[in-house]
């Protein structure tokens, strides 16, 4: 039961059948049952409380802990293949061609340094491809501090003197699209990264305008920038117009939870159309690194993450 729901434009009720579809589809309801758990009563919005609190408890290995620190459940191999049958059925697995051939907007979402590189040679694939594109490509993150395992990574990819997930965006673009140094620079230096925010923009040949932007905290006191801030905060600086259609581009199992909310912060308050794709891992990585290994817990914990943004969804409309 993949999301089926965004591009066009979507009326609020279409967005609520849309998750009324995914939450209660079979695939789900099962991995509740596998785990013990007894599924929830009441509206809509009584089941999304239900099962955030249930998948608080049973799919959330990461415990305030980045991605790469959760640690991963013992499964059985009978649950182990439920769970990735269900993150099958439930759209976190396979790769899916852009729904139309052209778009007002591309946008990249930042996340971890590999996946930096292959997101923003993915996006430079699909524009020499024919997807078209009237505004500009925009690379969003935030000023996240590199692990080493990440600096490793890169420097595998011959990307050294990055600090920060923007600065690997950065160099993602340089790579991908063949620029050297940004047309204009924009910026305000707060004196710490969840207060701070800075905008580079490159013009490469035969290609629109690729704008990097790394955006603050909408909870600066709390924690770094996440996805929403980064979307709600480009879409401050672009010229949306009611019906303008983006294409988002991310790895396929981040694919649920990172549609809803560029609905909740896009397609809700500006009318915009919304189409969410993962990279294609079929396709040559021209960084030429290895995918990471996506584990039973690894679906899980974006099974909870795709639970949390529909419920936020949901309230939001």
């Amino acid at each position: 039961m993949p999301l089926a729901f965004g591009t066009p434009p979507a009326d609020p009720g279409a967005i609520v059948d849309g998750i009324a579809a995914w939450i209660g589809s079979a695939p789900l309801r099962g991995l509740v049952g596998r785990f013990g758990g007894r599924w929830p009563t009441g509206d809509l919005a009584a089941v999304l409380a239900g099962l955030d609190d249930f998948s608080a408890a049973h799919w959330d290995f990461r415990g305030g802990r980045e991605r790469p620190d959760a640690r991963e459940p013992a499964l059985d191999p009978s649950t182990a293949r439920l769970v990735r049958d269900a993150a099958t059925a439930l759209g976190l697995v396979r790769a899916a061609r852009p729904a139309l051939p052209r778009y007002a907007h591309l946008l990249v979402l930042g996340g971890l340094a590999h996946a930096c590189l292959r997101r923003v040679a993915y996006a430079a694939h699909l524009l020499r491809h024919g997807v078209g594109v009237a505004g500009e490509v925009a690379v969003l993150g935030s000023f996240r501090p590199l692990s080493e395992a990440e600096r490793s990574i890169l420097a595998d990819a011959s990307v050294v003197g990055a600090d920060t997930e923007v600065d690997a965006l950065d160099a993602a673009v340089r790579l991908a699209f063949g620029v050297t140094r940004p047309a204009e620079e924009d910026g305000v230096d707060a004196g710490h990264p969840h207060h701070s925010w800075s905008s580079r923009t490159y013009h490469p040949a035969g290609a629109p305008p690729v704008r990097v932007l790394a955006a603050p905290s909408s909870e600066p006191q709390r924690r770094r920038a996440h996805t929403a801030d980064t979307q709600r905060f480009w879409a401050g600086h672009a010229r949306l117009s009611p019906g303008d259609q983006l294409l988002l581009v991310t790895h396929p199992n981040y694919v649920p939870f990172q549609h809803c909310d560029a609905l909740r912060t896009l397609a809700v308050p500006y009318g915009a159309g919304i189409d969410t794709i993962g990279v294609d891992p079929a396709l040559p990585d021209p960084a030429r690194l290895p995918e990471p290994t996506l584990t039973p817990g690894r679906y899980l914990q974006e099974i909870r993450s795709a639970i949390r943004s529909m419920r936020a969804l949901h309230t939001a409309l």
